[in-house]
């Protein structure tokens, strides 16, 4: 994927990784956000009615291999899986159409975004930054929240640590847009739903659990069970925000089924594997549309920025 000729998009994207880097402070072969995470392989078949919705090939084809990246958040390549920082979790999911063909999600598990650029969310990692403890009051951070309600609910959403990988759910917080044979369009945003059903813990659980619980957890799992994820689109109606990722649509929305992903084995070499991946946010493929969410190009940057980074890291 190309980096975006956009030059304030550039800066902007750059700055970002400066920033992260500077917060958690700078891990060569690690990503600025999310630098924990596990891979692992798996296989997507297609519901019955998702190519109504769109012409995309892994939505008609029987099966598509995939490969998933279920991480931890900051860009602390160490932090245990007891940290409230570690929340949300993420997780990115590729569909290996054909060699060097792919398409990807890139979601985590709190379903909206603090800012509704990127910009704006330099802004915010600035003024958290800028409000160690012990900073006068109103600190900086309180005084970005205050003008931001957005960035306030997603800093004060409920955030819980799953009792497993298997058992959490994430969100594609942009809308993006599927097309199908027909030239028909509808916009709409990404849920993966666990088969087991989602299952947290409260914060004296989650103290009581070791520092590495999630990965152990799952690696076992996997090894015993089948590992099942569903994957819906929230559908949009006519009026709803579809370039705005702070904007939470009505939970009456239409949810449609496109499928069930089969998670598999952890990936061989995985340090190297994950070091090599760059997720991209922007679909890139046939039948599957980008918004005009500013968001979108930003994140593209950030992660191809960042993954060249990692890519050269020694």
């Amino acid at each position: 994927m190309p980096l975006p000729s956009d030059e304030q998009i550039l800066k902007t994207s750059q700055d970002l990784v400066t920033q992260l880097q500077s917060i958690f402070g700078k891990h060569p072969g690690f990503r600025p956000a999310h630098a924990r995470g596990l891979m692992l392989d798996g296989t997507f078949t297609p519901a019955t009615k998702a190519k109504d919705l769109s012409s995309a090939p892994h939505l008609s084809s029987p099966s598509t291999p995939v490969t998933l990246r279920f991480s931890n958040s900051t860009g602390i390549p160490t932090i245990p899986d007891t940290s409230p920082d570690a929340n949300p979790r993420g997780l990115g999911i590729r569909f290996n159409l054909a060699e060097h063909v792919h398409t990807d999600i890139v979601a985590h598990s709190t379903p909206f975004f603090p800012t509704r650029t990127g910009a704006e969310f330099l802004g915010l990692l600035k003024a958290l930054a800028a409000s160690p403890p012990g900073t006068p009051s109103p600190s900086p951070a309180k005084k970005f929240l205050g003008a931001h309600p957005a960035a306030l609910a997603f800093v004060q959403a409920p955030k819980p640590a799953p009792s497993s990988f298997a058992r959490e759910a994430f969100y594609a917080v942009n809308a993006l847009k599927f097309v199908n044979a027909e030239g028909k369009s509808t916009f709409f945003r990404y849920r993966i739903l666990p088969a087991a059903g989602e299952d947290h813990l409260d914060e004296a659980a989650t103290k009581e659990k070791g520092p590495n619980f999630l990965y152990d957890e799952l690696q076992k799992r996997v090894a015993e069970e089948t590992v099942t994820f569903r994957i819906m689109a929230q559908l949009a109606e006519e009026g709803d925000e579809v370039n705005d990722a702070t904007v939470h649509w009505p939970e009456s929305r239409e949810l449609v089924e496109l499928g069930t992903i089969k998670v598999g084995a952890v990936v061989p070499d995985n340090a190297k594997e994950q070091k090599q991946i760059i997720y991209d946010p922007i679909p890139r493929v046939q039948g599957i549309e980008p918004s005009d969410d500013p968001l979108l190009e930003m994140r593209a940057a950030i992660y191809l920025i960042s993954g060249r980074e990692r890519r050269a890291a020694h």
